[in-house]
């Protein structure tokens, strides 16, 4: 095919087909695009004509993809995001007239703490956009950013999509958090025999300040495993419970009162929070200014410079 026969293909055509390589199904895949199902199956006949090639196999409830599928996609979905970033590039962004809609992934400490200024800062510039907020974490971020569910995120993030961008926006300093009145700070010893409380998204009982404890012989032991940070001071309560949070989700626990904040016993190395996004969309003016925003209002000065 020359350039000049492409002006007979339906690029609506390739996003449908992105989207299925990504969900493997029909019905998710016509959720994704706001579409109805019948649409998608119509979309996936004339793709199969125009690749000759069946595309996708039934197998079970998932829509497996062929060899020939798996060989386009890995032609296709970098020429998709360039296209993108062409179209982008010579879009202008106004704040005060938008009407984007931003996908955005956030870690439950994120959500809990950062984002209400966010919010404020967003809703004061960009009264007209919309936020769409994700629930992620290390393992869930890379295949939502891969997949276009979200555009950004934030969080602690590892290994992410071979075309995503990433900078540490804020550095994560643990704090303990304790709801009882005994006077004077606690002992490691005192620590270690007291009973915690973790937040954890899979429901683990354990995580790094463990993992820092045994390198010093010591253990702690969980009593509660909650998937958030909302509602936890409530929980601690008039209880001996102790809890490891970060700095700035110790600070919102804490400004609600019942709650003290401590330096942790153990000396426990900073973590970092990052933001990763996109490639295809690093030069959106859209997206540019919403990071920007990020950048300046979930991060902090130290990682700023």
């Amino acid at each position: 095919m020359n350039r000049n026969d492409l002006r007979r293909v339906d690029f609506n055509l390739l996003v449908v087909f992105e989207t299925l390589m990504h969900e493997r199904s029909v019905t998710k895949t016509a959720e994704k695009l706001f579409l109805g199902q019948p649409a998608i199956s119509a979309a996936l006949v004339r793709l199969r004509t125009l690749f000759n090639d069946e595309l996708f196999v039934r197998t079970g409830r998932s829509m497996e993809p062929t060899a020939r599928a798996t060989e386009i996609f890995a032609m296709l979905s970098p020429a998709l995001d360039s296209i993108s970033t062409a179209l982008s590039a010579s879009q202008e962004f106004d704040p005060a007239t938008a009407t984007n809609v931003f996908r955005i992934g956030l870690s439950d400490d994120v959500e809990f703490s950062l984002l209400p200024p966010l919010l404020r800062r967003i809703r004061a510039e960009a009264p007209g956009v919309i936020l769409v907020i994700r629930r992620v974490n290390y393992l869930l971020a890379p295949g939502m950013l891969s997949s276009g569910e979200i555009s950004v995120a934030v969080s602690f993030l590892d290994e992410l999509p071979a075309n995503a961008k990433k900078k540490t926006v804020r550095r994560i300093r643990a704090k303990l958090l304790r709801a009882d009145t005994k006077p004077g700070k606690l002992t490691l010893d005192e620590y270690c025999a007291r009973p915690h409380a973790i937040v954890s998204f899979a429901g683990d009982l354990n995580g790094y300040v463990d993992n820092e404890l045994a390198k010093v012989g010591r253990s702690r032991q969980v009593v509660l495993a909650v998937p958030q940070f909302n509602g936890l001071g409530t929980l601690l309560a008039g209880t001996d419970i102790l809890t490891t949070v970060p700095d700035y989700t110790a600070q919102i626990l804490a400004a609600s009162g019942g709650l003290r904040i401590e330096d942790h016993p153990v000396e426990l190395p900073p973590g970092s929070l990052s933001m990763a996004w996109r490639g295809a969309q690093d030069n959106d003016p859209a997206e540019k200014w919403l990071r920007s925003r990020i950048t300046m209002f979930v991060g902090d000065e130290e990682s700023s410079r």
